[in-house]
C-alpha cells in the first residue's frame, strides 16, 4: 500500500488545524454560555474529525499493525462524528433526541462502519459520503423554519457529505480536491456555526432585558438611575412614591430644590455622602431608611438601597426606594401597644426589658437604679369598690407617681398592680434614695379620683448596677427579690439588693443546662398546624411546632426556650432533632398508609451558616425514606436577608434535590423586590402581623402587592395567622393561595394530624 505523499500530508496538516480551530473555537463558546449545548457537541465532533487524516495515514501504512489501527480509528471516528454532528444539530433546532434513538443510531452506525470496512475502504467510505448527506438533509429538514444562516448550516453539512464522494469516484487522484473542498466547507461550517450561536446569545439577552424591564415597569418598588444630579431613569413606581408626574421631565429630580423639598434637613448632607461613597467605589452597596416628603406633600417612610451600574459606558447610580409608610405606621403603632400600658399609658414589662439590655449594652453606662413598686393590698379595692374603680386608682397612681419622680427617674408599669422606676446616673445609690424618698412623700397625700379619696401603701424593691448585677434578668430578679422582702414591712417601704441577688444568674444557667439535657434526653415534641387551600380550606400541608416538655414543669412553649437555645448555639442540635423527629413522623404516615402531605420545618440562621446543613437534610430524608418533595424548610427573612449570600447557596442546594424552601415572616423585616428575585424560593409566608389588620383596605392593599409580586415571580404565597373568617375571605380576595391559622385548627398532635390526613376533622 502506498505512502501519502508530502504534499498530501502539508495539506492534511492545513486541514487538520482549520477543523480544530474551528472545533476549539465552537468549544469556548459553548463553555462562555452554556446555553449554546450545540456548539460544544459539533464542537468536539470538530475536534475528533480533526484527527481523521491522522487515521487515513496509519491505514496506508503497509504494517498491518498500523493499517489496522488507522482501520478501526476511522470507523470510531466516523460513528462518533456523525452521533455529535446529529445531537448538535438536534439541540440546534430544537428536536430533543431520546436515549434510545441515540442508543440505536450509534449501533447502527458502528454496525454499517463495519461492515462496509470489511468489504472495501472505497465502499466504506461511500457508506460514510451517503450516511452524512442524508444526514445533512434531516437536518435541513429540522432548520427549514429557522433563520438563514442556521439553515446555512444545514447545507454546508450536506455539501461536506457530498464531498466525499469525490475519493470514492476519483480515488487517491481526487483526494487532494476532496481534503481542499472539505476545508473550505468546514471553515464555513465553523463560521455558521458561531454566528449562529451569537445571534442566539443575543436573542437570549434581548428577551433578558426585556422580560427585566417588564419586571422593573411594573414593580412596586421605585427604581431610579442617575448620574450626577441628573436622573436618566425613573419607574413608574418611583414617579408615583414622590408624587411626580406619570410622564414628563425629570431634570428637576436629584437637583438642590428637589432634595430640599422632600429630604429632611438632617439627612441632606448624608444622602450627597452616601452617593460619593459609592460612586467612588468605597462600599459596593449601602442600605438605609429614612423619613422622606413627596411632592404632593405626603409624609412617606421609605428604604432605600443603592449600587454603582455602568450606563451607556459610564458610572451611574442605581436606587431601590420601597415605600415602607403604611407598614411602618402600622409598625410603630403595635409596637406602641407591644411595648405600653393600654390602661395608664406607661411603657411596660417589653419596654423595660428593651430599655434594660439597651443600657447594658453601652459599655459607657455609668450607673444603674432600678426600683420595682407594688401597692399593697391592691384586691381590697377591686373587691371593695370593682374593677372600674382598681382602673382608676391605677391611673391615678400613675399620675402620681410621674409627677413626683419627674427628671428623676423612668416610670413604668409592669402588671396588674406593679410599677418600675428607672434611672440612669453616675450616683446610683443617691439616685435611689432620692427617688424612694419623693414616692414616700408623694404617698403622704391621698390619692384623689372623682368621688373618692384613697391613701396607698406601696412596697419597693432597689437593684443597683453594677454592684447587685450584671445584667438585665439579673436586676430585674435582685429587685423583685427586695421588694418581695419589702412587702412582709408594714407600710410604705423600700428594701435594697444585696449582692448575693447575682444568683439569678445561677437561675439562668440551670435552664440552660436543662436545656440541653432535654435535648440529649429528646424531651422535645412535635405539634403540626394544618396548612389549607384558600380557594376551599382543603389540607395541603401542616407547619411543624416543636414543644419541650420538661420534666417536672409540663408543657413549654417555644418562645420561653427558642431564645436561650440561639443565645447557646443548642439550636443547631436542636433543629437537628425536629428535622429528624419530622421526617420520622412522615414516615410513620407513609406506612399507615395515610395520603400524606408536605410538612414544613423551621431553620434557624445558625443552621443556614452551616455549609454541611443541605447534606444533612438530605441524610435525614434517605434515613427514614421519606421524598425531598414531602419536606419544606421555612428560613426567616431576616436570616435571608443577614447571610443573603449563603442563604443562596444553600437554598439552590436543597432546592436542587427537591426540598422546597419557604421565606417565613415576609414583611417584618428588610423585604425587597432584590431579595425575592435572588433566592430561588418556592414559598413566601406573609407575617400575621400583615394578615390581623384584615380586613382593612390599607392592610388587603399590602397583602395583594406581596401576593402580586410573588405570582410574577411563581412563588406560593403562605397567609398565617389566619383567625377568623373575614380573615381568611380577605387573604383569600388579595391573592394567597394557601391559609393557615386558629381558623382552621390549632397546632394538634400526630394523632389528630393523621385523622385530617384520612379526611376526618
Amino acid at each position: 500500500m502506498e505512502m501519502v505523499s508530502e504534499a498530501m500530508q502539508h495539506l492534511f496538516l492545513i486541514y487538520m488545524a482549520v477543523t480544530l480551530v474551528t472545533g476549539g473555537a465552537l468549544v469556548l463558546v459553548w463553555r462562555h454560555d452554556r446555553q449554546q449545548v450545540f456548539c460544544g457537541l459539533l464542537g468536539v465532533s470538530h475536534l475528533i474529525w480533526a484527527f481523521k487524516p491522522a487515521m487515513y495515514i496509519l491505514w496506508r501504512q503497509p504494517e498491518p499493525v498500523w493499517h489496522h489501527l488507522g482501520t478501526v480509528g476511522m470507523m470510531v471516528m466516523t460513528t462518533a462524528y456523525l452521533m455529535l454532528v446529529i445531537l448538535g444539530f438536534s439541540h440546534l433546532s430544537g428536536r430533543r433526541l431520546s436515549r434510545r434513538q441515540v442508543g440505536t443510531a450509534t449501533v447502527g452506525l458502528a454496525l454499517l462502519s463495519w461492515i462496509f470496512g470489511q468489504v472495501h475502504p472505497a465502499l466504506a467510505q461511500g457508506a460514510t459520503a451517503a450516511v452524512s448527506t442524508a444526514v445533512g438533509l434531516v437536518l435541513v429538514y429540522w432548520l427549514r423554519r429557522f433563520s438563514l444562516i442556521e439553515q446555512a448550516c444545514g447545507v454546508l453539512l450536506v455539501l461536506l457529505g457530498l464531498a466525499q464522494f469525490i475519493y470514492v469516484v476519483e480515488g487517491d487522484a481526487g483526494l487532494a480536491v476532496q481534503v481542499t473542498v472539505a476545508c473550505v466547507l468546514r471553515l464555513l461550517l465553523g463560521l455558521a456555526l458561531l454566528y449562529a450561536a451569537f445571534q442566539r446569545s443575543t436573542d437570549g439577552i434581548r428577551t433578558m432585558r426585556d422580560r427585566f424591564m417588564q419586571l422593573i415597569e411594573r414593580s412596586h418598588q421605585g427604581v431610579t438611575v442617575f448620574r450626577g444630579a441628573r436622573v436618566v431613569y425613573a419607574n413608574p413606581a418611583f414617579r408615583r412614591i414622590y408624587g411626580l408626574p406619570r410622564t414628563g421631565d425629570l431634570s428637576e429630580v436629584m437637583s438642590r430644590p428637589w432634595i430640599e423639598a422632600t429630604v429632611p434637613e438632617a439627612d441632606q448632607a448624608q444622602a450627597s455622602a452616601r452617593s460619593r461613597s459609592i460612586l467612588r467605589g468605597e462600599v459596593d452597596q449601602l442600605y438605609w431608611e429614612g423619613e422622606r416628603v413627596s411632592l404632593d406633600g405626603r409624609r412617606l417612610h421609605l428604604r432605600f438601597s443603592a449600587w454603582q451600574v455602568d450606563w451607556d459606558g459610564e458610572p451611574a447610580l442605581q436606587m431601590v426606594v420601597t415605600d415602607d409608610t403604611d407598614r411602618h405606621d402600622a409598625m410603630q403603632a403595635r409596637l406602641w401597644q407591644a411595648t405600653h400600658d393600654e390602661l395608664t399609658g406607661l411603657p411596660n414589662r417589653s419596654a423595660l426589658l428593651q430599655r434594660l439590655r439597651t443600657l447594658f449594652d453601652d459599655p459607657a453606662l455609668p450607673g444603674l437604679s432600678l426600683v420595682l413598686l407594688d401597692v399593697d393590698r391592691f384586691k381590697l379595692f377591686n373587691d371593695a369598690h370593682g374593677n372600674h374603680i382598681g382602673d382608676e386608682v391605677l391611673k391615678g397612681l400613675a399620675r402620681t407617681l410621674t409627677a413626683a419622680v419627674d427628671g428623676h427617674a423612668e416610670v413604668m408599669r409592669l402588671g396588674e398592680d406593679e410599677f418600675a422606676l428607672l434611672a440612669v446616673a453616675p450616683e446610683a445609690n443617691r439616685v435611689t434614695d432620692e427617688v424612694t424618698r419623693l414616692v414616700r412623700d408623694a404617698l403622704v397625700q391621698p390619692l384623689v379620683l372623682p368621688q373618692h379619696q384613697f391613701f396607698l401603701d406601696v412596697s419597693m424593691g432597689a437593684a443597683i448596677h453594677p454592684s447587685v448585677a450584671d445584667d438585665p434578668e439579673g436586676l430585674l430578679q435582685a429587685a423583685n427579690a427586695a421588694m418581695v422582702r419589702a412587702k412582709a414591712i408594714p407600710g410604705t417601704s423600700v428594701q435594697h439588693a444585696e449582692a448575693h441577688a447575682k444568683r439569678g444568674m445561677a437561675a439562668l444557667l440551670t435552664a440552660e443546662q436543662s436545656l440541653r439535657a432535654g435535648i440529649r434526653n429528646e424531651e422535645f415534641a412535635l405539634v403540626y398546624q394544618p396548612k389549607v387551600k384558600a380557594a376551599d380550606a382543603t389540607l395541603v400541608g401542616f407547619e411543624a411546632l416543636v414543644r419541650w416538655d420538661r420534666p417536672g414543669q409540663g408543657r413549654i412553649s417555644p418562645l420561653d426556650f427558642i431564645p436561650a437555645a440561639e443565645r447557646t448555639g443548642l439550636i443547631v442540635p436542636l433543629g437537628a432533632l425536629i428535622l429528624t423527629q419530622a421526617c420520622r413522623q412522615i414516615a410513620a404516615w407513609r406506612a399507615q398508609g395515610h395520603p400524606v402531605v408536605p410538612v414544613a420545618v423551621n431553620v434557624s440562621p445558625l443552621q443556614l451558616l452551616d455549609s454541611g446543613f443541605p447534606q444533612a437534610v438530605m441524610n435525614t430524608l434517605r434515613d427514614f425514606q421519606v421524598p425531598p418533595a414531602l419536606l419544606t424548610l421555612e428560613i426567616t427573612e431576616s436570616a435571608a436577608v443577614t447571610h443573603m449570600e449563603q442563604a443562596r447557596e444553600q437554598i439552590s442546594q436543597l432546592r436542587a434535590q427537591g426540598v422546597d424552601v419557604a421565606l417565613d415572616d415576609f414583611g417584618t423585616g428588610f423585604s425587597s423586590l432584590n431579595m425575592l428575585r435572588s433566592l430561588p424560593l418556592h414559598t413566601v409566608k406573609i407575617d400575621r402581623s400583615l394578615i390581623d389588620p384584615l380586613p382593612a383596605p390599607e392592610a388587603i392593599a399590602v397583602v395583594k402587592a406581596i401576593c402580586d409580586l410573588a405570582s410574577v415571580l411563581h412563588l406560593e404565597v403562605v397567609a398565617e395567622g389566619v383567625e377568623t373568617a373575614e380573615h381568611a375571605q380577605a387573604a383569600l380576595g388579595a391573592g394567597c393561595d394557601v391559609l393557615q391559622g386558629y381558623f382552621y385548627a390549632k397546632p394538634l398532635e400526630s394523632i389528630q394530624a393523621a385523622q385530617w390526613l384520612a379526611g376526618v376533622r
